[in-house]
């Protein structure tokens, strides 16, 4: 066989290895995004141009996320702020709108105590997604009844509903569970990958 056929087959051997490293490293990157943000990992597939778009999005969540100082609350705030969403929820009976729009204002309150910036709202649930992955689209349906509650077209029940999404981002903020770091966060999505080799990855001493 001549030598040019030889580097022929040498040149497609290194492609089809690189192709399949690459394949390969997609697939680790997929499933372990999808076992950090479950539903989210969905949400944003579904409402992005393509997976690769959405997957590159979820990473600069993260990536921001690393850059925020995110602390936990005392136990006196804990406490402070469990009694102020007693008193919304009896604010509620008489008056559900001002009650709704306490909430808000009280979740940014308890976001802001925290470290999670809370300028803008789309930038609050994209940052609370990386630690909250399972109820940040509960924060969002509660945003979106509030809003049609306050432009008059909503009624009780939207505003039910409202407090009720609100209340399952709110009990994740202020629980003791969630002040866990972010690294024993990440540690524990990465041993729900699994290897090439089929064998599960043997977690990090300090994440233990």
């Amino acid at each position: 066989m001549p030598t040019w056929a030889w580097i022929l087959i040498v040149v497609a051997a290194i492609v089809v290895a690189a192709g399949a490293a690459w394949a390969a490293a997609q697939q680790r990157r997929t499933a372990r995004l999808r076992g950090r943000f479950g539903p989210e990992y969905d949400r944003t597939t579904q409402s992005t141009a393509s997976k690769r778009q959405a997957e590159d999005e979820l990473l600069a969540r993260e990536k921001r996320r690393e850059q925020l100082e995110i602390r936990p609350l005392s136990a006196a705030a804990r406490e402070r702020y469990l009694e102020r969403w007693r008193l919304v929820q009896s604010q509620f009976v008489d008056d559900p709108a001002a009650a709704v729009a306490t909430a808000d204002t009280l979740i940014q309150s308890v976001m802001a105590d925290r470290g999670y910036p809370v300028e803008n709202f789309e930038q609050r649930a994209a940052d609370v997604s990386v630690d909250h992955p399972n109820v940040v689209d509960n924060y969002r349906a509660g945003r979106r009844l509030a809003e049609t509650s306050a432009r008059g077209d909503g009624t009780t029940e939207d505003l039910r509903l409202a407090m009720k999404h609100y209340r399952a981002l709110f009990e994740e903020l202020v629980e003791p569970a969630a002040d866990a770091p972010l690294a024993r966060e990440q540690a524990v999505s990465d041993e729900r990958m699994v290897t090439d080799d089929g064998r599960a990855p043997v977690a990090d001493e300090r994440s233990r």
